[in-house]
């Protein structure tokens, strides 16, 4: 019985610092513009055109970057869009998800390079994504601001 309690203690614990590492992972002027960026796609405002540190790319650059095969692209959109139609080889990162819990961000390399988009110039998303995974330790950040209607309207390839 003692065992069990002391593993209990253990789990609880470690449970605890689990928490406390990440409650508040993310400084208040950054959530501050992730809240103001999600009021403006409501209203289909336009995003900021850069943000220091994240490297704005267009569709060229993500195929010559794809062919590589070192950077990964990862899409920020929601789960039913992502299954519907995506970049071809794109991997699913929600943003709603990694700002209520950034341990998402542990699946990832830090020394990739990391293409990340969504919606478009309205979608507020793929550059929370962005500003949330710089926070993290990322540095290899690219932000596809025009996204996917971008990329349809140029034929390119989707799965």
């Amino acid at each position: 019985m003692k065992k069990i309690g002391f593993i209990t203690f253990l789990l609880a614990s470690f449970f605890m610092t689990a928490v406390n590492a990440y409650a508040g992972a993310y400084p208040d002027d950054m959530m501050k513009t992730i809240m103001a960026m999600k009021a403006d796609a409501e209203v289909k405002k336009d995003m900021p055109a850069s943000f220091p540190g994240i490297e704005v790319v267009n569709s060229d650059t993500i195929q010559k970057m794809l062919k590589t095969k070192k950077a990964v692209i990862l899409d920020n959109r929601v789960k039913s869009q992502f299954d519907t139609e995506k970049i071809a080889g794109a991997e699913w990162l929600f943003c709603d998800d990694l700002l209520k819990d950034p341990a998402l961000a542990g699946k990832l390399d830090k020394s990739k390079e990391y293409i990340l988009y969504c919606n478009g110039t309205h979608c507020w998303r793929s550059p929370s994504t962005a500003l949330m995974l710089q926070h993290l330790g990322f540095t290899k950040l690219f932000w596809y601001r025009d996204g996917m209607p971008d990329w349809k309207k140029k034929g390119l390839p989707t799965e």
